[in-house]
């Protein structure tokens, strides 16, 4: 059996109940070690097999677990984040599903709830967003042109971007073409929840500067929105004067 293990935002006590479980039941563990917090590894056994992946091949990697399988052994595969967010986890399930081997996946607190987290905010704001655009911006990795940051930031709605702070200026430059004004609150959150976690607070229209001045080339995320402002609208759900399912409103 496979489990497919969403390792959490970064801090080692982040990861689910069930995935440190997994965690500590793994005859085989192969992690994402570019990525992944490698405490996450002290939930093995004494005897658990341990390999790093980012020296590996796909078909390194799925040889591993075919080895594995045939010698009864479980396996986990551990992921940075959750594994759904630029994973690269399809094409594991499709090479594991020929193969007639069974596994099953066990999500994870992705980065970007913990960069929420770090920088204290709600990403949906009445009156300011009411939708998350989580993307990246195209590097070796392209994007498709009807997705492109250009386009997107016409919504001028919450964006998450990973994978991109190498990628600033030309980023930036898109960002406000496509839409969001120069003074719109920015935040790039280094290695979230990491101890060694940083968090820089700009605005779109100095946002290149600042990735630059602090030297970040990866493991961040940069957060683009009006939610990291001060002005919105109060929720409706705790309203004394709005009726829910639960509750009635307050009769002055």
């Amino acid at each position: 059996m496979v489990h497919f293990v969403g390792a959490g935002s970064g801090a080692a006590d982040l990861i689910t109940v069930r995935g440190a479980r997994l965690l500590g039941e793994a005859d085989v563990v192969i992690y994402a070690g570019s990525l992944v917090n490698p405490d996450l590894l002290s939930y093995t056994k004494a005897d658990c097999e341990i390999h790093d992946s980012s020296r590996m091949t796909l078909e390194e990697v799925l040889a591993m677990i075919k080895r594995a399988e045939g010698e009864g052994k479980t396996t986990v595969r551990l992921h940075t984040g959750d594994s759904s967010i630029y994973g690269a986890v399809r094409e594991q399930f499709d090479a594991l599903d020929d193969a007639g081997i069974t596994y099953d996946i066990c999500p994870g607190v992705s980065s970007f709830c913990g960069a929420a987290a770090s920088l204290k905010t709600e990403y949906t704001l009445p009156g300011v967003s009411q939708t998350v655009i989580i993307t990246r911006a195209a590097g070796k990795t392209p994007v498709p042109e009807q997705e492109s940051i250009r386009s997107l930031a016409a919504h001028q709605a919450t964006m998450i971007l990973f994978l991109s702070t190498s990628l600033s200026e030309k980023l930036q430059a898109d960002l406000l073409s496509g839409g969001y004004d120069a003074e719109t609150p920015a935040a790039v959150v280094y290695k979230a929840t990491w101890p060694e976690e940083k968090i820089f607070r700009c605005t779109v229209g100095n946002l290149h500067q600042t990735i630059r001045k602090n030297g970040l080339t990866k493991t961040a995320l940069i957060i683009i929105g009006n939610c990291l402002g001060d002005d919105y609208l109060r929720s409706l759900l705790y309203d004394p004067g709005f009726s829910t399912e639960f509750r009635e409103r307050a009769r002055v």
